[in-house]
């Protein structure tokens, strides 16, 4: 069973997704918050395995409510869910932590596979998104002297680059795997790159590894 804590600040809204997914076999809505500044005390009460977070809050940004809630549970998985259809929205959100993106003109059925995968942590774009990201390629990312990675995440970026699985690194660094898969997830957002070839490309032109 899949427990989900909506954070969404209208009311009806809330409701009628908490009663679409209840409803859904294997999954059931633990709580709802409907204001950012609620979020973290909510998520220490309830500790749900997906939070399902709507970017556009009347207080605070969901963006700013997710990084919030990474930086204190790191293993939070968050699916961010929205109106909003822009390269920079998405990118933002993915990158303040969110696991997955979902529009909300989708279906129920495309937000429960969402928040599977985000159970899963498995990052999820719904099929809108998905297809806006593909009209404009993405960049190859940002030099790694511009964003904040830590001494870890630049050993996890050389050793996902030359090569290594997940579990190799973990071996490798004396970690657990799914340490070592938050660590490429973060990484990720924060270079702004979305696959593993791409973050090859990224690290043999940075130098970081050789080719």
């Amino acid at each position: 069973m899949i427990r989900v804590m909506l954070v969404e600040d209208h009311r009806m809204v809330s409701e009628a997704l908490s009663s679409a997914i209840s409803e859904s076999p294997g999954f059931v809505v633990t709580g709802q918050a409907y204001d950012g500044a609620s979020v973290l005390a909510h998520y220490r009460a309830l500790q749900p395995d997906v939070v399902v977070m709507d970017i556009s809050l009347p207080d605070i940004s969901g963006v700013d409510v997710t990084s919030q809630l990474v930086a204190e549970f790191p293993t939070a998985s968050v699916l961010a869910v929205s109106t909003h259809l822009e390269r920079e929205t998405v990118n933002r959100a993915l990158a303040s932590g969110a696991l997955g993106y979902v529009h909300k003109t989708a279906g129920i059925d495309e937000l429960l596979r969402g928040i599977r995968a985000t159970a899963a942590r498995t990052p999820y774009l719904c099929q809108s998104v998905a297809a806006m990201l593909a009209r404009v390629p993405e960049p190859d990312g940002v030099r790694v002297d511009q964003v904040p990675l830590g001494k870890r995440e630049k050993e996890v970026l050389c050793l996902v680059a030359s090569g290594m699985t997940s579990a190799q690194i973990g071996e490798h660094l004396k970690i657990a795997t799914g340490t070592v898969d938050v660590h490429r997830y973060n990484i990720m957002r924060k270079l702004a790159i979305h696959n593993v070839a791409a973050l090859t490309r990224y690290a043999l032109k940075e130098r970081l590894v050789s080719d």
